[in-house]
């Protein structure tokens, strides 16, 4: 078999990926062009990739193309149908980042709430030492505690955030697209969710249904306190619609990892928009969550190749 592995933002240096090797004839890649990727992928029989497009334009030109493996638990940058239409199995890795992003979303908002960059950044620069008080608080700070934490979407990440929101001494209030066993929260319907929560953390896949979910008429149900966090995908937010509604004071604040185009564009509304946060799509990014996607990725190669696919998308 042939094997080509699109290591961008995976990083070759801190995991290893020579168990591809085992498997195959294994050729690597980072960012290149849609020319070079289809020269590079011309004679392979799989193609692993993370924020690669998989096409039908792909799909054409790379006819040998039997297995595309996603290094991701969202599939959007695949052609699923197309894939489904050519007897070629995609596979992602669910789950992998449970503990990474749940993480990263109360690191936001500790962030937010406690203003600990602006208070590390403050003391690096001497303003403790030159203060008359044994402290300074400058920077307005707020507790999580007794705080109502929505979120939207209820899969593992959904889950785990909400145990940490309840260890917190938060209300957590849920809504997802099919009603959970034993949740142990209360479960609302979507309107109720955006006027209720405090802060409102969004863990559903972006599909069609939830695409710019997070809207102007979805935004003005908010409470003008309210903070948005989304370590999910860019596109479920109408970014213009929440640079409006920060700007002009409509919600307190958003936490984000994640827009709608990546690398982010100059242009973009958010950058520079009141109380917002930004970290550069680093949910996923910690060593020890690299390697275990990298370990399930690589079994569902091996599953196939033995004639036994596991988490199968197409």
């Amino acid at each position: 078999m042939k094997i080509l592995i699109n290591t961008s933002g995976m990083s070759k240096d801190d995991i290893d990926f020579s168990g591809f090797e085992k498997l195959g004839s294994t050729k690597y890649f980072g960012e290149v062009s849609k020319t070079e990727l289809y020269a590079l992928a011309a004679d392979c029989d799989a193609i692993i990739v993370n924020k690669v497009i998989i096409d039908e334009a792909f799909l054409d030109a790379c006819p040998n193309i039997k297995y595309v493996g996603v290094f991701a638990s969202g599939y959007n940058v695949v052609d699923v149908a197309a894939c489904r239409a050519r007897g070629v199995t995609v596979c992602n890795v669910p789950g992998y980042s449970t503990h990474s992003v749940s993480q990263h979303v109360f690191a936001l908002l500790l962030c937010f709430f406690g203003k600990t960059d602006k208070y590390i950044n403050s003391v690096a620069n001497g303003d403790w030492i030159k203060s008359k008080s044994f402290c300074y608080f400058p920077w307005n700070t707020a507790e999580l505690y007794g705080k109502t934490f929505g979120i939207l979407g209820y899969g593992s990440i959904g889950k785990a955030v909400a145990r940490i929101a309840d260890a917190f001494g938060m209300k957590v209030i849920v809504n997802t697209r099919t009603t959970p066993d034993n949740c142990g929260y209360v479960v609302v319907d979507r309107e109720t969710l955006f006027r209720q929560s405090d802060i409102l953390s969004l863990h559903c896949p972006l599909t069609e249904q939830t695409k710019n979910i997070v809207n102007a008429k979805t935004l003005s149900l908010m409470k003008q306190s309210a903070v948005i966090v989304n370590t999910a995908r860019g596109g479920l937010i109408d970014e213009a619609a929440l640079a409006d509604a920060l700007n002009f004071g409509k919600i307190a604040g958003a936490c984000l990892d994640t827009v709608a185009e990546e690398p982010m564009l100059a242009d973009n509304p958010l950058l520079g928009a009141k109380n917002c946060i930004i970290t550069p799509h680093i949910g996923w990014a910690p060593r020890e969550t690299r390697e275990r996607l990298l370990k399930i990725a690589l079994q569902n190669l091996k599953s196939f190749i033995d004639g036994a696919p596991q988490n199968v998308v197409s």
